[in-house]
């Protein structure tokens, strides 16, 4: 293989698992723009998706991807009670108690993975983990293009839905004024709990998409948290074409530095791209109209 071939399949693969950080990010910047809560236990939402993926495929032995939709749904549910049931009485206080509060929440969940799941990494490892598809110079990887074609079906499906819904109307109009979202009757604890349960399920989601890819341990959600914020920071908060931007800027930037300098070399790229930002573009490359709340 040359060196060309090297570069244009690290670009594809990075791609591919850029656009699973998309999804991850794109939970993430939902929340934020409509409740203005930064959520530090994102990454651990991404943990429990996988080990759901890792479960159903260790327990059923169903594909990997038929997990998805049995993840999508566990955490959408959660989300929407946990919201209700504890989240909404956080929304209104100052942002030091939300990140005391999530950064709480989410060495609690760790935690419990460990407890339950212990520290061993679990990996899926099923036929569909071996095959891959020859295209020209490229070499896919099958799973990984599944999972890639999956995560993009799911973004640019919640973006018509967030677009032409009357619901989706709804979260927009809260995240864009919530007084006047409360004067036209939209019932805002309702809203939010909803909101809580899409980021949650588009992290769930994209845990069990990621699930064949890598292995699963309980101490994962660090890394994606911070992967995810890298991503909406770069994209711009609560921007929704920022986060499917800034992910796949971020994998084709991970992937090569991992082919021309070192794998170790991904995470020194990726804060180099937030310092960069955050020096030339603050508000990120899609910095949304600021509204009043």
């Amino acid at each position: 293989m040359s060196v060309f071939d090297l570069y244009a399949n690290a670009v594809l693969n990075g791609l591919m698992i850029g656009a699973i950080y998309a999804l991850i990010a794109t939970g993430l910047n939902i929340i934020f723009g409509v409740m203005r809560v930064v959520n530090f236990a994102h990454g651990e939402m991404v943990v429990i998706g996988m080990y759901i993926g890792f479960a159903v495929w260790k327990f059923s032995g169903l594909p990997p991807l038929a997990a998805v939709p049995i993840a999508t749904l566990v955490m959408f549910m959660a989300g929407y009670l946990f919201q209700r049931a504890i989240g909404n009485d956080f929304v209104d206080q100052p942002q030091h108690i939300q990140f005391v509060f999530y950064i709480g929440l989410g060495l609690t969940i760790t935690g419990l993975h460990a407890v339950i799941f212990g520290p061993d990494p679990r990996g899926i490892q099923d036929a569909m983990s071996f095959v891959s598809y020859r295209i020209g110079i490229f070499r896919v990887d099958a799973s990984r293009l599944n999972a890639a074609a999956a995560a993009l079906i799911i973004i640019f499906g919640l973006w018509a839905w967030l677009r032409y819904s009357l619901t989706g109307k709804s979260l927009h109009a809260a995240g864009e004024n919530l007084t006047g979202g409360k004067v036209i009757g939209i019932r805002i604890s309702h809203v939010f709990a909803l909101t809580a349960a899409i980021g949650m399920a588009c992290a769930g989601t994209a845990g069990a998409l990621i699930a064949p890819l890598y292995d699963v341990t309980p101490y994962l959600a660090y890394e994606f948290t911070l992967t995810a914020f890298i991503i909406v920071i770069v994209g711009g908060l609560a921007s929704l074409p920022g986060a499917l931007v800034g992910g796949l800027l971020i994998g084709v930037s991970e992937a090569l530095a991992a082919a021309i300098v070192s794998p170790s070399a991904k995470s020194f790229i990726s804060y180099s791209l937030l310092i960069v930002m955050l020096l030339i573009k603050p508000d990120g490359l899609f910095s949304p109209r600021r509204t009043s709340r």
